[in-house]
């Protein structure tokens, strides 16, 4: 690039030298001073001759200008001396021509040198990468091709050392080379280099990169850390606070750990506040100060003498018993603070020890003093500015934490509306307790792990593992109607007591096909990770599939009730059975396939909670509750109650977890006490039916 601009002051000569020849001799031309040769006087044709040499320069391409092809090694001869034995004082040199020559494998000859890695041939003044070999022997690779030039022992070369002056010199010669590389992601990384480890000598670095930069993205983001830099480090105070006042509302880690530096305080105290101290707030002794802690500090200034303790009291009695008594006191009565203190008293009376330190003395000394916090910012203008940023962005992530809340308890509802909506349908159609409905989801968490067993390629299997699950489920929910529920009809309570073994002895199945151990059902790569909204938000990429899946389910139910004659006679059989049944629908094939269906819902269900949860034996275990009173809140049978009821404890659980993060176990305590007493106020649930299920 400096042989660009130079053939471009060439061009810009020569031409206006042709126009004055144009003109004739006389004519004057308001010219600045650096375009104007100092002999400006040559023949026409080597006029036009430079105007084509440059012009045929210029137009090359883009990449050629870019990177010159001079060879390192040719670049680094040229400043041999001050590479070979560097200092602070001689490496701009060193950089300077690295920099006008930009030829290939700069940036690693940097590293290299900051690391002690580079060595010169003194025969020849030659430098070389090394690669340690055998018997301390060197194999020396040249810089450009990196080939393998010679094997050397240490003696035979030197090992250039660079000390840390130079060292921070070329790390931040590195920043440069990198702020204004011609590939965007090497800048975006130099700008989050800096933003982590910021100093002031990136300012005029970032400020040159930035009057230089077009990509908007990329210029935005080194504004941002601009004023990162000039909050901390500018010189002007209007300059700091202008750049404070920018960062107000920014939720970014950078710039709340900017804010956060230059808000930084100290503890001291003194008999008044003095003048020109930036205080941050002044502490009473007793209210937010401990006395004791208040006192202990003018103790160890030496302004009052330190209070005693219960190990300086009792070392004191130990020193002064006589006879088996202290001050008068047996020492076997010497068993609690209160008759320790009685006779350390009667040792201070007889003069033997210090005069012990009461509260009253530790109050009335403290009161002679102000204690305060102090900022170490002494301009009261920049941490007010910066106080007032701070609070702004603190309302910001007040409301971007609300907004991750919310999308966890999106996220958790969706779960509880996938594991109880087959629940739903069974319930609303056929009104039994089907307590083995966990074990379903269990069975198919299951079927998932044993198809990623046979499948090793996780998108393939998981699409196998969903139908797949389906099936295994379906066919299970089909047998266990035919064979136990549809002769429990009549009698709930059998009914429930039935499904209850059935769910003991499919989890003891389990533990004997499976063993105890916790199985994985690993997410595919495109599932991994999460989504990164900012600094304070992220969603886990899976929980969005699983939200995606929820509502394909649910799109799926409404067209299956609302739009196919299966679903007709589901809300018939629903509604009013007898009538269903006297227009040629079967009752007992509808609950029959309605199990089915809800069973294999289950089933789906289960490979999609096995991806972010642990498939063992107890899993469906942990959501049977959740599906109940998702089922029960949300109201029996209907697909959106079941959808409300979901994101009703979704985010009430949620909600809970948020005033106390720690304790999930109270946060579960928590919404069953609620849920009872909605209950209480709405017997049928949000959205209530009318019909069989509804107790009508």
């Amino acid at each position: 690039m400096r042989y660009v601009r130079h053939c471009n002051r060439e061009l810009r000569a020569a031409y206006i030298e042709l126009l004055k020849q144009d003109a004739g001799q006389g004519a004057e031309f308001p010219l600045p001073d650096l375009l104007v040769a100092k002999d400006m006087t040559m023949p026409r044709h080597a006029l036009l001759a430079t105007l084509a040499l440059c012009l045929m320069f210029l137009w090359t391409p883009a990449s050629v200008a870019a990177q010159s092809e001079t060879p390192l090694q040719d670049v680094l001869q040229t400043v041999q001396e001050q590479v070979a034995r560097p200092s602070r004082a001689q490496v701009a040199a060193v950089l300077d021509a690295l920099q006008a020559a930009d030829a290939p494998g700069t940036m690693e000859f940097l590293n290299r040198w900051a690391a002690r890695d580079v060595f010169e041939r003194p025969e020849d003044g030659l430098f070389f990468y090394a690669r340690e070999g055998e018997s301390r022997s060197l194999t020396l690779i040249d810089l450009d091709t990196g080939a393998d030039v010679a094997e050397v022992t240490s003696r035979d070369v030197n090992q250039i050392r660079v000390n840390a002056g130079v060292r921070r010199e070329i790390e931040g010669a590195l920043v440069t080379f990198e702020l204004l590389a011609p590939d965007r992601a090497r800048r975006l990384a130099a700008v989050r280099t800096i933003a982590r480890s910021p100093e002031a000598e990136h300012i005029p670095v970032l400020e040159s990169a930035l009057a230089e930069e077009q990509d908007g993205a990329v210029a935005e983001r080194m504004a941002r850390v601009l004023d990162l830099l000039n909050a901390r480090f500018a010189t002007d105070g209007a300059a700091r606070v202008a750049a404070i006042e920018g960062l107000s509302g920014d939720i970014t880690t950078e710039a709340r750990r900017a804010l956060n530096q230059i808000l930084s305080t100290r503890s001291e105290f003194a008999p008044e506040i003095p003048e020109g101290v930036n205080v941050a707030r002044i502490r009473t002794p007793g209210e937010d100060l401990d006395l004791i802690a208040a006192y202990a500090r003018l103790a160890e200034a030496d302004l009052v003498p330190p209070r005693q303790g219960r190990n300086a009291i009792r070392d004191a009695l130990r020193a002064n018993v006589v006879d088996g008594e202290v001050g008068g006191i047996p020492v076997h009565q010497l068993d609690t603070d209160e008759m320790r203190r009685a006779a350390y008293t009667a040792l201070e009376e007889a003069g033997s020890v210090a005069p012990l330190v009461t509260q009253s003395d530790m109050e009335a000394a403290v009161a002679e003093y102000v204690f305060f916090d102090a900022y170490i910012e002494p301009d009261q203008a920049v941490t007010d500015a910066a106080r007032a940023s701070l609070d702004s962005t603190r309302t910001a992530i007040s409301l971007w934490q609300f907004l991750g809340i919310s999308l966890d308890a999106l996220s958790l509802a969706s779960i509880f509306f996938l594991a109880a909506i087959g629940l739903a349908i069974t319930f609303g159609v056929m009104r039994v307790i089907n307590m083995a409905h966990g074990e379903f989801i269990m069975m198919g968490a299951y079927t998932g792990y044993v198809v990623q067993t046979v499948i090793p390629n996780l998108t393939t299997s998981l699409i196998v593992a969903l139908p797949l699950a389906f099936a295994v489920t379906f066919a299970a929910g089909v047998a266990m109607e035919r064979l136990v529920i549809r002769h429990l009809y009549t009698r709930p309570l059998e009914t429930l007591l039935a499904t209850f073994g059935i769910s003991i002895a499919l989890q003891q199945l389990a533990k004997n096909i499976f063993g105890t151990q916790a199985r994985p059902l690993t997410s595919p790569d495109w599932l991994a990770g999460a989504i990164q909204i900012n600094d304070v938000v992220s969603v886990a990429s899976i929980r969005v599939a699983i939200f995606v899946m929820a509502i394909g389910f649910l799109l799926l139910l409404l067209f299956i009730l609302n739009r196919t004659r299966l679903g007709l006679e589901v809300r018939a059989v629903t509604q009013n059975p007898g009538m269903a049944a006297s227009m040629g629908i079967n009752p007992d094939r509808i609950n029959m396939l309605t199990f089915g269906l809800g069973s294999g819902i289950a089933g789906v269900a289960g490979v999609s909670i096995g991806l972010v949860a642990q498939v063992t034996s107890e899993m469906g275990a942990n959501y049977i509750v959740q599906s109940f009173m998702t089922v029960v809140v949300g109201g029996v049978g209907s697909v959106f109650g079941t959808l409300a009821g979901a994101g009703l404890i979704g985010a009430l659980q949620k909600g809970i977890e948020w005033f106390n993060p720690a304790n999930t176990l109270a946060a579960q305590t928590y919404m069953v006490l609620f849920i009872i007493l909605f209950i209480q106020f709405r017997p049928k649930g949000i959205v209530a039916l009318k019909g069989r299920a509804a107790g009508d």
